[in-house]
């Protein structure tokens, strides 16, 4: 039997988020369907098979449903069938999954947050990850002269010697 890849999810108004936490993926299929979706990769140094099959919650759009793999993750973003509808776990059923947890880092109550969450905003921010990085396009500020306008701080004074 195949291990599951460890895995964090948080519910949107108009998607699901699952993120498996696999580093080093290769060979990433992923199978949406209107109730489950598959989820199979290699993962790290040794090439571990993972294996997840989740039975969901409420129905998706296969078709709208879509992932992105990036070193560290697989990030899955489930197109759900009805929108603004809250799903109070991802599974179906009901017993804890020990592979399974919330990603109480995006979580937020979208009912009381008038405004709207939208797959774009989402991209946005993981195209901005995936531009991260050591280029040197940048201009980065000096900050080794901030504050030479002459002035003495009063913590700048010579500090007295030690007896």
């Amino acid at each position: 039997m195949q291990p599951a890849a460890t895995a964090k999810w948080y519910d949107g108004r108009d998607y699901v988020f699952v993120e498996f936490c696999v580093e080093d993926s290769k060979d990433v299929q992923i199978n949406f369907e209107k109730e489950k979706f598959t989820f199979s990769c290699l993962g790290g140094a040794e090439n571990v098979k993972h294996f997840n099959e989740v039975n969901l919650f409420n129905a998706i759009d296969p078709n709208d449903s879509r992932h992105k793999r990036t070193d560290r993750s697989v990030l899955c973003y489930l197109r759900k069938g009805e929108s603004g509808q809250k799903w109070p776990r991802l599974t179906k059923e009901t017993p804890k999954l020990n592979w399974l947890k919330v990603d109480f880092n995006n979580w937020r109550d979208w009912d009381d947050d008038p405004e709207e969450e939208d797959l774009s905003s989402f991209e946005k921010f993981s195209q901005m990850m995936n531009n991260m990085g050591g280029d040197d396009d940048g201009d980065i500020p000096d900050v080794d002269g901030m504050d030479d306008d002459g002035s003495q701080d009063s913590d700048d004074e010579k500090m007295p010697d030690l007896e």
